[in-house]
């Protein structure tokens, strides 16, 4: 019998069909591959979404899903209504540029005409409940939380509200000013204030950069950047109270700035410092203690006016101070944050700041 010839086209087609096989596993090991990796309701919108001529639009809020095997991250949104309201419109912003563009340079600062809560108020109208603001047109460099002690000064700190909050915004700050106000009439202590104005705006927003500022220190230079550096800064060099020059070289009063890392490395101000004097000595010792040093603007640019005031009864000079300022290297660990023990009485958010007014006890007997 003669050998039997294949049909014509026969090979072919056995071969085509082993081809379409092939390519047919393949694709689906892909799919599968891929889909273990990904979200598969995110992949099916997507898809019935990319072959759909007119879009489709729901009231309903999608549910996110955390897919098994997948490098996504889910994170919950933040209770704080501050981070909500300020945090979110900023998301598809540039970053603020390192010198802010709407800076005027020399300021004329003056005292002599009484100001309003309400003037400032409209001439801010872009602050937000509680002293709050944030650029609307760039992502803020820094989030700094302005911490002022305070008692008995409600003159002084509209003008600090009147200068200052417009000075803030041009310096295109994500910022909120925090009044921390000494409950009762005992003896007055700005140190511990300060510490208490530190850990009450951490628990509002996550601010990285604090500025420590008396109520009554206008700068007069808005380049005078009120932000934080590589090394603690002190931002009011040259008071017109001492001629526009520094008093001494380890001068640390007055106004200045630390990021939260820095604050933390010296375990911030020391609590046992009651009545006026010796605080910001003692915080210049614990900043070289922990190897940092202190930067400041030249003498010009850190200009500044003083308001003029006769000093609170209860803030008498402290006569331990020179002993406790000896003693820095042994009591800053064991004297700042990690001791510190207060109790908030209330706490007020108004238009233009929030305040926190606080028993901070008494001196020790």
């Amino acid at each position: 019998m003669a050998d039997r010839v294949p049909l014509p086209g026969s090979i072919l087609k056995k071969t085509c069909c082993i081809v379409v096989f092939v390519c047919a596993l393949h694709l689906s090991v892909t799919l599968v591959y891929y889909l273990s990796g990904q979200d598969q309701e995110r992949i099916i919108h997507f898809f019935f979404q990319s072959h759909t001529t007119s879009p489709t639009t729901t009231s309903e809020t999608p549910e996110l899903r955390t897919p098994t095997g997948s490098n996504f991250v889910m994170v919950a949104p933040q209770a704080n209504p501050v981070k909500n309201e300020l945090g979110t419109k900023a998301n598809n912003l540039p970053p603020c540029p390192e010198t802010p563009p709407r800076l005027v340079g020399p300021l004329k600062i003056e005292f002599n005409q009484p100001v309003t809560l309400e003037e400032v108020k409209d001439q801010n109208p872009n602050v937000n409940f509680g002293g709050r603001f944030t650029p609307n047109d760039c992502i803020a460099l820094q989030k700094v939380a302005v911490i002022i002690p305070f008692r008995n000064r409600d003159e002084h700190l509209k003008y600090y509200l009147y200068y200052m909050h417009p000075i803030f915004q041009r310096q295109q700050l994500d910022y909120g000013i925090y009044v921390i106000n000494q409950d009762g009439e005992g003896t007055f202590n700005r140190a511990k204030l300060l510490n208490v104005g530190y850990m009450e705006a951490l628990k509002e927003y996550d601010y990285n950069c604090f500025v420590f500022s008396d109520v009554d220190l206008i700068p007069l230079d808005d380049r005078n950047l009120y932000r934080c550096f590589n090394q603690p800064r002190h931002l009011t060099v040259a008071m017109d109270k001492f001629g526009f020059r520094l008093p001494y070289t380890q001068f640390f009063g007055g106004a200045a700035s630390f990021s939260k890392e820095q604050y933390d490395k010296i375990n911030g101000f020391p609590n046992q410092y009651w009545g006026w004097g010796g605080e910001d000595d003692d915080i210049y010792n614990r900043v070289t203690i922990r190897g940092m040093e202190i930067s400041r603007p030249d003498g010009l640019l850190g200009r500044c006016r003083m308001i003029r005031h006769d000093r609170d009864d209860k803030n008498a000079d402290n006569p331990e101070r020179f002993n406790r300022l000896a003693r820095t290297r042994q009591t800053i660990d064991s004297d700042g944050l990690n001791s510190l023990t207060y109790t908030v009485i209330r706490t007020e958010k108004f238009n233009l700041y929030t305040k926190i007014t606080v028993d901070v006890g008494s001196p020790p007997r």
